[in-house]
């Protein structure tokens, strides 16, 4: 939505996307001078300017109060935070940005909203952590760890001296089990017993090591059955009110270039054939009534292949990691499993920029061998 200025005798307005509005007005010394903080009505904003105009009016304008930045209540400067936050100058995915909006309205501002930054000290986080939500690690590590990059950005906004989120550990879920990758054995079974239409999509996932994502947005286009490749640069997920969207894979290193082992081609080209339409566009693995395929869809099948294997706890996404841990088995280093699982830390980043080119051929060939156990 474009954003609406609105022209005035004194100061001027400007309405955000997301329905608050901005002020702004040109002071004695000539100078463009901001709200510190946005307003909920256009009534509010029109207020300040109004205020402003008085002081000017009345000599009571300084320079130095005009540009101190007011302490706004948290939930004004959360909603204003997610309404620009950006990573690496690129802005939240969708994803990311509909789960912050969910911890936001569930969580933080319920309890922190009607505050000024200022007044949330480090005893009201511990009290709100020790009560949040007890059965839920994952989300309650979500909800901290958002909470206290809101108040980091808060200290470098000037508005408060010091992050008043000092929970030690808090910002970290501890799995209660650690995943057990697939054996080859079961990952054969539980292939053989999914539908031909889906058997590519789960082999995909382990020996290739996609993201179910990136699995969903595959077309016939990026497919490269000459070369034996398969082309990651995009991916679907379904927002918050069920509608998929296609965005970038989950990091700048996702985008990348994926050799299928070979004796994965016979059925990658038997899939093409048989279950994808003729044009370039054509999804690998459609939904039954067209469209994306749902993970209900998917899970109605994979439960029961899972379960024939004797794996019960083997998610879909495990089968990710299994790729990565028979990867490793063939001796790749960690910079090329990192390149062809398309995975970005900053320490990894910064110690291994550079893969060796043409490795990861020879890791999807040495892939293939553990089909007949030879992993040297």
């Amino acid at each position: 939505m474009a954003q609406r200025r609105t022209r005035r005798a004194f100061g001027g307005l400007r309405k955000l996307p997301s329905g608050r509005w901005q002020a702004n007005y040109t002071g004695p010394d000539g100078a463009l001078h901001k709200a510190p903080s946005t307003f909920e009505t256009k009534l509010d904003a029109e207020a300040w300017l109004a205020d402003r105009r008085r002081e000017i009016d009345r000599n009571l304008w300084n320079p130095i109060d005009a540009d101190r930045p007011a302490v706004p209540l948290f939930g004004d400067y959360a909603d204003e935070w997610l309404e620009t936050r950006t990573v690496r100058g690129r802005p939240l995915k969708t994803r990311t940005r509909d789960h912050y909006r969910e911890l936001l309205d569930k969580h933080l501002v319920p309890e922190f909203g009607d505050t000024p930054l200022d007044g949330i000290t480090p005893a009201m986080v511990r009290q709100w952590h020790a009560h949040l939500l007890p059965t839920k690690a994952t989300m309650r590590a979500h909800a901290y760890s958002l909470m206290r990059t809101i108040m980091t950005s808060a200290v470098s906004a000037e508005y408060i001296d010091a992050n008043p989120c000092r929970v030690e550990g808090a910002g970290s879920a501890q799995r209660k089990s650690r995943t057990t990758p697939a054996t080859v054995e079961e990952l054969m079974t539980i292939v053989e017993n999914m539908p031909e239409r889906l058997r590519l999509m789960v082999q995909l996932a382990a020996w290739c090591a996609l993201r179910y994502g990136e699995l969903i947005e595959l077309r016939r286009k990026d497919i490269d059955l000459a070369n034996g490749t398969v082309s990651i640069t995009r991916a679907a997920i379904r927002r918050a009110d069920g509608q998929y969207v296609v965005t970038t894979p989950k990091s700048e290193a996702g985008v990348r270039v994926v050799h299928i082992p070979p004796h994965l081609i016979p059925l990658a080209t038997d899939h093409l054939e048989q279950h994808v339409g003729r044009g370039r566009d054509a999804l690998l693995f459609e939904a039954g009534n067209g469209g994306y395929l749902t993970p209900t869809s998917l899970y109605r099948w994979y439960y029961p292949a899972r379960r024939a294997a004797g794996r019960d706890d083997l998610r879909f996404h495990d089968l990710r990691h299994t790729g990565a841990v028979l990867a490793a088995l063939t001796g790749a280093t960690l910079a090329e499993l990192q390149q062809r699982l398309g995975h970005s830390t900053v320490s990894a980043a910064m110690k291994y920029q550079h893969a060796a080119k043409g490795r990861d051929k020879k890791i999807a060939e040495a892939l293939s061998k553990l089909i007949g156990g030879d992993t040297q």
